[in-house]
């Protein structure tokens, strides 16, 4: 069985990404640097760059997997591009993700592939396929925790610091949310090919609506508070403090002006 795209077209990397990728490069640059006027301003062009890379990098990863898992549609169907706008709409996939980040600091899972199941044979093979993407959020937070966790903080610029925080967070919150054993999330596709055919199929109507039930659940301020201290308790232990992820938002956020005491 073959694992190869059957075109080299369909591997080529997209140039709507590597500009995504040149907004992230100049941008963590001109917060680095202070070139910018308005630090918050290149804070949030920043974060949401490179959270969209994220995004990217979740969806390739899934489709990357199945290509080698079996699955030989992904490469025609555009998803070993990282091209943001394969990855199903891009209002769920783009717009809503950006629309999240900015109401609550929230990583919401974005996008999805759509993976031919009976290509791919075995159920480790479906479970790691499902598990790739949250994976790589998990490689994203340790990459922007590591400054943290390796003490290698001394002479980071402030609102750098405070911009790779709030980046931790969200993709922290959207490893958690996306390892939930939810149907719709990647979370129960990693437990899926173990259940019974009988309780997938109970299951299969309620997956469109698992995302949706769960960010209801957070809007629960009981709820929404647990869901954080897990998500503060990781962070802190990767050496993130409150401080540093409240300051993150605050300037992503700059058209609300910025906390004194988060002044860079």
């Amino acid at each position: 069985m073959t694992t190869t795209a059957t075109r080299p077209g369909d591997r080529r990397v997209s140039p709507v990404f590597l500009g995504i990728l040149a907004v992230s490069g100049v941008t963590g640059w001109a917060t680095w640097t202070g070139f910018a006027a308005v630090p918050g301003l290149a804070v949030f062009l920043f974060v949401t760059s490179a959270w969209i890379v994220s995004l990217c990098l979740h969806e390739y990863a899934h489709a990357r997997t199945a290509l080698h898992g079996g699955d030989i549609s992904v490469g025609a169907k555009g998803y070993l591009t990282l091209n943001p706008m394969k990855y199903t709409h891009a209002l769920l996939s783009i717009v809503l993700p950006v629309l999240f980040v900015i109401m609550g600091g929230i990583g919401l899972p974005g996008g999805a592939v759509f993976i031919e199941r009976g290509r791919i044979r075995g159920r480790w093979r479906h479970s790691l396929i499902s598990a790739a993407g949250p994976l790589t959020n998990v490689l994203f937070a340790v990459i922007c925790t590591a400054p943290f966790w390796l003490g290698a903080l001394d002479g980071v610029p402030p609102a750098f610091r405070f911009a790779l925080a709030f980046l931790a967070l969200l993709q922290v919150t959207a490893a958690i949310l996306n390892f939930l054993p939810v149907p719709g999330l990647d979370g129960y596709g990693v437990i899926e090919p173990w259940l019974s055919h009988g309780v997938r199929r109970q299951v299969e109507p309620f997956a469109p609506f698992g995302l949706l039930f769960v960010f209801a659940l957070l809007w629960v301020p009981s709820v929404n508070r647990v869901f954080f201290d897990m998500v503060d308790g990781v962070l802190g232990f990767l050496c993130i403090e409150e401080i540093d992820t409240y300051c993150g938002f605050d300037l992503f956020r700059f058209w609300q002006g910025t906390d004194e005491y988060c002044g860079v």
